[in-house]
């Protein structure tokens, strides 16, 4: 079982996020389920999702605490909440900011994890450019799908379709590839780069 934690803000879609996780997963023929934690819901309060998948039934109801991958919407969350709790150990991290992990002031905690399991993506610009709106959600999911290699962007397409229609749908679609794009070249690089290391 491959279990994901969303952290980011109300009005983030961290909640739909997840859903559109599940469904990806869903569309591969997989078991998925996703749930929130519910908090105080108002815009700007930090909100934690869940996702799980796995190839035969999930049973398990209970909150993660040990996820196997952090997408973390909103980084200022990082100097609020423990985001990185329970973490398994070379986990994914994914991160919506322009800035890198040394400039987060995280180098200390990923200085022994693979380059290729971290990354960071300015998911709110993509948002904006294609869909109009602050959104991270749908390119950060598409930017996971490139960083874990655990669904294939077609699905994440699927899941956009499933969720939006008309003129939301084709932004998001385009705001997905060009995050996929972007993701898959920098782990291609860090991996060169491992490799000369």
């Amino acid at each position: 079982m491959f279990e994901v934690r969303i952290h980011g803000r109300g009005g983030q879609g961290v909640v739909t996020a997840a859903e559109m996780l599940s469904i990806a997963a869903f569309e591969e023929g997989r078991h998925a389920q996703a749930f929130p934690s519910f908090g105080s819901e108002r815009t700007g309060a930090p909100v934690v999702a869940f996702c799980r998948i796995a190839d035969k039934e999930i049973r398990l109801r209970e909150p993660i605490m040990m996820p196997d991958a952090l997408i973390i919407q909103d980084p200022t969350l990082l100097f609020q909440v423990d985001v990185f709790s329970g973490l398994k150990k070379d986990g994914f991290i994914l991160i919506n900011t322009k800035s890198t992990f040394e400039e987060l002031g995280l180098s200390d905690f990923v200085r022994d994890w693979p380059a290729e399991r971290l990354c960071t993506l300015a998911a709110t610009d993509l948002g904006l450019k294609h869909v109009g709106r602050p959104m991270p959600n749908v390119p950060l999911l598409a930017g996971f799908a490139a960083l874990s290699g655990l669904i294939d962007l077609e699905s994440v397409f699927k899941a956009i379709n499933a969720k939006f229609s008309g003129k939301v749908a084709t932004g998001n679609i385009a705001g997905a590839t060009e995050a996929f794009e972007l993701v898959r070249a920098r782990i291609e690089n860090a991996r060169k780069e491992a490799a000369h290391a």
